[in-house]
């Protein structure tokens, strides 16, 4: 199947998040609570919510997203060039301006999205924070009840579990393995709420973001079997 698909049919992405303040004290004290009983069975009592609350972005009822990096192969006479676009700052603004992007290019039932793990992180996270902004569904997003195999965009994660859906693999890993040029030479996802909060550096994100996403499309080429993109061929949003 891969083998047939239109690369540019596909919309590469990614998301990075981060908890929705800057410490738990922030959030107001229903929050705290709700968050304290949500993640009771992975903390135990090993961590308080306090200590625990780093992590309250990988959730969509306690994180937020400050930036959605995609990447898509342009149309072009000879060559390739694969071209990417960011949105990013505040969530409202850049979840309308994706939805935009989503209606106006890669609407209809031949397109197709496609991230790292994103069936079961980026395409429902993307899902519940417009559901929660009151903001409607694209057609591409309207998921609900599928199952995952149901899910008819493309997650590198799954095409490497070759039905193994026991097996994990971050995208790191599988770059190294098919000799893929690394992205991670900044920062990690550890550090995204410390670079967005302390840092205020959003554009620092963002860059880090795209360079996951050129990862994603260079992962599908080598599924592929085609040849890797070279640094000349990639246009980067600044």
């Amino acid at each position: 199947m891969l083998a047939h698909l239109n690369l540019h049919q596909i919309l590469f992405l990614d998301i990075e998040t981060v908890p929705l303040y800057p410490n738990f004290e922030d959030a107001p004290e229903l929050e705290q609570h709700y968050f304290e009983e949500k993640t009771a069975y992975q903390r135990k009592e090993n961590f308080s919510p306090k200590e625990f609350y780093n992590r309250a972005g990988i959730w969509a009822e306690f994180g937020k997203i400050v930036c959605i990096s995609v990447g898509y192969f342009s149309p072009q006479k000879q060559g390739r060039n694969f071209r990417l676009k960011t949105f990013k700052g505040d969530e409202v603004t850049l979840l309308t301006e994706f939805k935009a992007l989503i209606e106006d290019y890669f609407n209809s039932p031949k397109h197709r999205l496609c991230g790292h793990n994103a069936k079961e992180f980026d395409f429902p996270f993307i899902a519940r924070r417009m559901l929660i902004h009151q903001i409607s569904l694209p057609k591409t997003l309207q998921l609900f009840n599928k199952k995952l195999w149901e899910v008819p965009h493309l997650d590198t994660l799954h095409l490497w579990r070759f039905g193994d859906y026991k097996h994990y693999t971050s995208l790191k890993l599988m770059a190294y393995v098919l000799n893929i040029p690394s992205p991670k030479d900044d920062i990690d996802g550890s550090q995204v709420a410390d670079v967005f909060y302390k840092e205020q550096n959003i554009n620092r994100i963002a860059l880090y973001c795209e360079k996951d996403v050129v990862t994603v499309a260079q992962v599908v080429l080598r599924l592929r079997n085609e040849p890797l993109l070279s640094e000349g061929e990639i246009t980067y949003s600044s």
